[in-house]
């Protein structure tokens, strides 16, 4: 199936309330870390509507010059690929993909493709791979059974990598759901200081989860408002089953394990917009460091002099505020999308366009 046709990159709309006292970087998004880029392929076409998204860490080959990486499962339900060999070796060895829970196979082969065409010596004289995508399920909006997802939509993904990116209902977002409502891609930025040092921290989502009378924005009940009008709040409340992906990059020196401790901080801003990371849901946390690469065949790695624990709380403090206002992005920018079935998603703006700050 070949990808639908969308402007490779809109005009994001007016955006959430600012959360928190950090300014955002330039674009407010991801991309405002020096080298990374973001990439979507998407899929919308009658009963399938899914996708991918690509996150390029650097413009260089990944598998050659590795970043330091590491994840942190909040809640493990979840079929993402790849996470122990980056827990063990605190590494990325190729771009970051996202997608639905059904595609994770096809984009880990074609990861695999992707870096033996560029590295003929994988598997033979050097080690394997490791292919990293992470998984949503957007089965209620997606003909997940179709399987829809092949190498032709990572290429396409890779190739549409660039640092202006479409927000909301695209690439893999394009069948997720959040609080009820239309979820999707989001992202921001925030830009703190350490020892009179400026570093950028940004985040990137996939946001599927959520049930509409917890949606907390800027901490404001407006899911409980929202939910009150719909005639949410009498139907009977149902377990949280969704799932999130949030992928914080940052330009500060930071070893795996430091990195670790700053994916932890992701969970801060998922609560805080009314997630408690239910039985059912895949809520799962990774960053990388811009500041430095490993070369995959040297004996010696040259890395820079890292920041001190005790001065990690303005990069704490920046990437949950990250965090919080992606997934609130997600909601903002996306769009009403109908799938399989007749099942149909609203946008936040469609179903309250008073209750947000529209352009």
């Amino acid at each position: 199936m070949s990808p639908a046709t969308h402007p490779a990159h809109p005009v994001p709309r007016a955006g959430p309330p600012h959360v928190g006292t950090l300014k955002s970087g330039a674009t407010g998004t991801l991309a405002d870390v020096a080298g990374v880029r973001v990439g979507h392929c998407t899929l919308d076409a009658g009963a399938v509507q899914t996708g991918v998204t690509v996150v390029m860490p650097h413009a260089g080959d990944p598998y050659r010059e590795k970043v330091p990486a590491a994840v942190s499962v909040i809640n493990g339900f979840g079929k993402s690929i790849g996470l122990t060999q980056v827990d063990e070796l605190g590494v990325l060895e190729t771009p970051i993909a996202l997608t639905n829970t059904f595609g994770v196979g096809a984009l880990a082969q074609a990861q695999i493709r992707a870096a033996v065409a560029a590295n003929p010596r994988i598997g033979r004289e050097w080690p394997t791979v490791n292919p990293l995508v992470f998984e949503c399920n957007d089965g209620y909006l997606n003909d997940i059974q179709a399987l829809a997802v092949t190498d032709e939509h990572y290429r396409a993904a890779c190739a549409a990598a660039s640092h202006t990116f479409a927000r909301g209902s695209v690439g893999a977002g394009r069948g997720m759901s959040s609080f009820d409502l239309k979820g999707g891609i989001g992202t921001a930025s925030r830009v703190a200081e350490v020892q009179g040092t400026r570093y950028t921290v940004g985040a990137l989502v996939l946001a599927n989860f959520g049930r509409l009378p917890t949606l907390t924005v800027a901490g404001a009940p407006l899911g409980r408002t929202l939910a009150q009008r719909l005639a949410d709040a009498a139907r009977p409340t149902e377990p949280e089953k969704g799932s999130i992906i949030m992928l914080i990059a940052l330009d500060a020196p930071l070893d795996a394990r430091q990195l670790r401790r700053v994916s932890m901080r992701a969970a801060a801003g998922l609560a805080r917009t009314g997630s408690s990371y239910g039985h059912g849901s895949g809520d799962i946390a990774m960053a990388f460091s811009t500041a430095y690469t490993l070369a995959h065949d040297v004996a010696l790695h040259h890395v820079p002099a890292l920041l001190a624990d005790a001065h990690l709380d303005p990069l704490f403090q920046a990437s949950a505020d990250c965090v919080e206002h992606a997934i609130l992005d997600a909601l903002w920018q996306a769009t009403t999308v109908h799938g399989r079935d007749g099942h149909v998603r609203m946008a936040l703006r469609d179903a309250a366009p008073d209750l947000v700050s529209l352009p």
